[in-house]
């Protein structure tokens, strides 16, 4: 199964109000995993970025007017999420961005299946706060490298969200298919025993995090897989 993580950075908050996009960020998943493909590129808007972005997002109008326009990139953006589904933080927003875009340029909407993490988020964790920045504090997701918002990088964030959210990473350790150059290999689960399921409360949850937090050098800090730390 195939999605993909998707976020834009803009001039403004209103496409309505003239605002473009000025950088587009996805990744890609395969049964809820990051597969380390990714597709990011920033876009020359003929409108100057808001100051208030500009803090935000960290660009300026001197290095987007390097770069080429959403015209010039959008077939990229097209071939990367193909007809797949979508995971969007905000989903309206980000939709109505690249949809105008399209518009201006003469191509049709997109029309891929959307999943918005802020209501699958308000729904799985009962909360009314569901912004980026409090779900990756909630699941202890490294927020170090977010000095400024950037597509990619939040795209990489929402997609260890996301992964969280769907059941944590175990959700989808299912080995369904081993594929190499050689030979296909199937796995079948033969266990048909029905399984206990196991509860546990938000303040346990809480208290194993924290102790986990006094072990020192623990051995999992020597792996660094680039998608799934974070």
């Amino acid at each position: 199964m195939r999605e993909v993580v998707l976020d834009t950075e803009t001039t403004g908050l209103s496409f309505k109000s003239g605002d473009r996009i000025i950088e587009v960020g996805c990744v890609e998943l395969k049964n809820h995993v990051p597969t380390g493909n990714t597709l990011q590129f920033y876009c020359k808007p003929d409108k100057d970025i808001s100051s208030d972005a500009k803090k935000i997002v960290g660009l300026s109008n001197e290095f987007l007017d390097k770069q080429k326009t959403f015209k010039q990139s959008y077939k990229k953006l097209l071939d990367f999420i193909k007809k797949d589904t979508l995971i969007i933080h905000n989903s309206q927003f980000d939709l109505g961005f690249i949809n105008n875009e399209l518009s201006l340029i003469g191509i049709p909407p997109l029309t891929n299946p959307v999943i918005d993490t802020v209501s699958l988020a308000r729904k799985v964790l009962n909360t009314r706060i569901a912004n980026l920045d409090y779900l990756c504090r909630r699941f202890s997701i490294d927020l170090s490298d977010r000095s400024f918002h950037g597509a990619l990088l939040d795209s990489q964030l929402l997609a260890s969200v996301y992964l969280e959210l769907k059941g944590g990473k175990q959700f989808s350790m299912k080995l369904e298919t081993f594929e190499d150059n050689n030979y296909n290999t199937n796995f079948t689960n033969i266990n048909n025993e029905k399984t206990k399921e196991i509860y546990v409360s938000d303040e346990e949850f809480s208290k194993h995090k924290e102790m986990l937090k006094k072990i020192k050098n623990p051995i999992w800090n020597k792996f660094n897989y680039q998608y799934l730390k974070k």
